[in-house]
């Protein structure tokens, strides 16, 4: 009896060990979703080259237009409104991030990894990020700082576009992106919807 007892508990542990939680369960993706991660993919490359080359109209073309930006400066919601606040910080980047003669470093963003969850005409992301610039010693390129995104998606027309885009950096106090898996607060926040 004792062994039986003993082998009903292990294969309990067993079963209950191999059972995903909610958390790590295998996600569904519908038959759209290659073609939606593809285009928000393109959505945020565009981001990243246009904040990194100045093209202000091509980076508030990637929000919605009532799409929101909180980042270090502050949050800002609207278009003209992330403009303004995204220029204002690009004008006085050049006190951070220069080269040794002085000049404005040029900055250049990267996205490590990211995960994409999309339901219907909504999406959630998060992304790690790293900034690198030619501020290093003799001018050589040096990673200035990093953190993620947190972002939500939605498809207004047939695009994607950003509906709103948390700046999260590991530099700054209270502003890092804490000790837990972020995807699980992705994952909560998209269920919830």
């Amino acid at each position: 009896m004792k062994k039986i007892a003993t082998f009903a508990l292990a294969a309990a542990a067993l079963a209950l060990g191999a059972a995903p939680s909610a958390a790590h369960a295998e996600q569904q993706y519908g038959a759209s979703y290659a073609a939606d991660r593809a285009e928000i993919e393109d959505l945020m490359a565009r981001y990243l080259f246009a904040i990194d080359y100045f093209d202000w109209d091509a980076y508030v073309a990637t929000f919605a237009p009532d799409g929101e930006l909180e980042f270090a400066s502050g949050t800002s919601k609207g278009r003209d409104a992330i403009r303004a606040a995204v220029t204002k910080f690009s004008a006085g980047i050049g006190k951070f991030y220069h080269t040794a003669d002085g000049k404005p470093a040029k900055l250049r963003h990267v996205i490590l990894q990211h995960v994409i969850r999309v339901e219907g005409d909504h999406a959630w992301g998060r992304s790690l990020w790293l900034e690198m610039a030619n501020h290093g010693e003799g001018d050589q390129p040096k990673i200035g700082t990093y953190g993620m995104y947190e972002d939500e998606f939605v498809k207004l027309d047939g695009h994607w576009l950003i509906k709103r885009r948390n700046v999260l950096n590991d530099f700054i106090p209270n502003r890092g992106t804490g000790p837990d898996n972020p995807v699980r607060a992705m994952d909560a926040t998209a269920d919830a919807r």
